[in-house]
């Protein structure tokens, strides 16, 4: 059994004028609204200042644990007495030059070891931006950063031993499926479903530990349970036989490759920093068992900031004991796309993605694409996710450093995002499904 939660999003007008208590004359402007989805940017002005006077931008959003992440930039006004983060320089602060979006990609908070979160997709993400000269605020705007828009619904997911959210586009359909997978984040991972449903795809958030009823955690991973996840979401009235693609991150992007490789029907798998071998605990399906790929503690080293670095624990899947674990991928029938960031500290992410390619080209295979972002950490999720350095990470049970550098970071979230969409519409919708080599 299911409900379903329907969200009706404002529709976007074309200008915006902020809302204000103060009697300056200062006015900040959201365009084209103060109102945007989660991954959309807004244009950012500031009239009513004195020619040439220099302000302080602030923002501000707070997490579902009250944690706060802030950003500022200096800004100088034009003779008329107007700033356009579009045109105009940050001159200090946070960043500096032309940064039309900086003030959301450099939201940190006071400390660096921790995570924005935000669970509760029914609910927007709010950005306070205000302007400060002389240590008064002289203006503020709020923009609301939603994560259900244009109607998609919600629906709760609690069939057989199937637990997680699925979300559905307006309309009948018929509609691609996608099952997103994040095993070691507990619930469902929300947003980026949601967000991927806006685009005309069913998306299921499919939980697997640590959820409602699920078992807190796992010392083993069988395929089964996300085979009836995958068949759910076929059963939908609104996919029946329309294709299914994955999108996994982490751990779950060695999950997602086994499913592809053994699970029918896999049309395209999207795998984010994860690994080509399965590990930490064995997988298994029917009669098959994948031995999971170990680590050994002894190999990682501490960063001067104190955080601990795991890069070079996990053992290496070409060694002898490794290969066991690695997953025959080219058996899938699918397409793949493997996001990797040379600056993974998580995992050697990078590595794994060009044995990946490595085995599905020996083997003839030119179903796959290869993205590599070179300054980027291990999180690529949703654009404008603020940026996470180090969080405790419940394998290692320390604070871990992630890696990467939050300008470029934000950039290969971006970009990532757009290759996505793409790939999914070219793989779960075109009409031509011939793969090529992006290498």
């Amino acid at each position: 059994m299911f409900s379903v939660l329907k969200y009706v999003f404002t529709p976007f007008t074309r200008t915006t004028i902020a809302k204000m208590h103060y009697t300056s004359g200062v006015t900040i402007r959201l365009l084209p609204s103060y109102k945007c989805s989660f991954e959309d940017p807004v244009h950012v002005t500031v009239s009513g200042l004195k020619p040439q006077q220099r302000v302080d931008l602030r923002s501000k959003i707070t997490d579902e644990t009250g944690r706060a992440f802030q950003a500022s930039a200096i800004y100088q006004a034009d003779d008329s007495g107007q700033v356009d983060l579009n045109r105009d320089p940050s001159l200090g602060g946070s960043f500096t030059g032309v940064e039309p979006m900086g003030l959301f990609w450099a939201l940190k908070a006071d400390v660096l070891d921790c995570k924005f979160t935000h669970t509760d997709v029914t609910l927007p993400a709010l950005v306070d931006i205000e302007v400060v000269s002389d240590h008064q605020v002289i203006a503020q705007v709020t923009n609301e950063r939603h994560c259900l828009t244009d109607g998609v619904r919600r629906i709760p997911v609690k069939e057989g031993r199937i637990r997680g959210t699925l979300f559905m586009p307006p309309g009948k359909g018929p509609f691609p499926g996608i099952v997103d997978t994040n095993v070691f984040r507990g619930g469902p991972f929300e947003l980026r479903a949601a967000l991927l449903a806006k685009r005309n795809f069913a998306v299921l958030a499919l939980a697997f530990q640590g959820y409602q009823d699920l078992p807190k955690t796992a010392d083993r991973f069988h395929l089964e349970y996300f085979e009836e996840g995958v068949d759910f979401l076929r059963q939908q009235p609104e996919v029946k036989d329309q294709k299914i693609g994955l999108v996994s991150i982490s751990k779950s992007g060695d999950l997602a490759l086994s499913m592809a490789t053994f699970l029918p029907g896999i049309s395209a798998t999207v795998w984010i920093n994860g690994c080509n071998a399965n590990t930490l605990v064995p997988v298994y399906y029917k009669d098959i068992c994948i031995p999971p790929l170990m680590f050994d503690v002894t190999r990682s080293k501490m960063t001067p900031m104190g955080f601990v670095d795991i890069g070079d624990v996990m053992d290496d899947p070409m060694s002898e004991k490794g290969l066991p674990s690695v997953i025959p991928i080219e058996r899938a029938t699918g397409n793949f796309m493997f996001i990797m960031s040379e600056a993974d500290r998580n995992w050697q992410s990078a590595y794994y993605a060009k044995l990946a390619c490595d085995r599905l080209k020996s083997h003839g295979k030119n179903n796959y694409e290869l993205v590599s972002y070179e300054k980027a950490g291990h999180f690529i999720e949703v654009p404008y996710m603020p940026f996470c350095l180090a969080r405790f990470h419940g394998v290692a049970n320390h604070v871990v450093y992630f890696g990467g550098e939050p300008k470029a970071h934000s950039e290969a979230q971006l970009d990532a995002w757009n290759r996505i969409l793409n790939f999914f519409k070219k793989h779960l919708t075109a009409t031509n499904h011939n793969c090529r080599s992006m290498l």
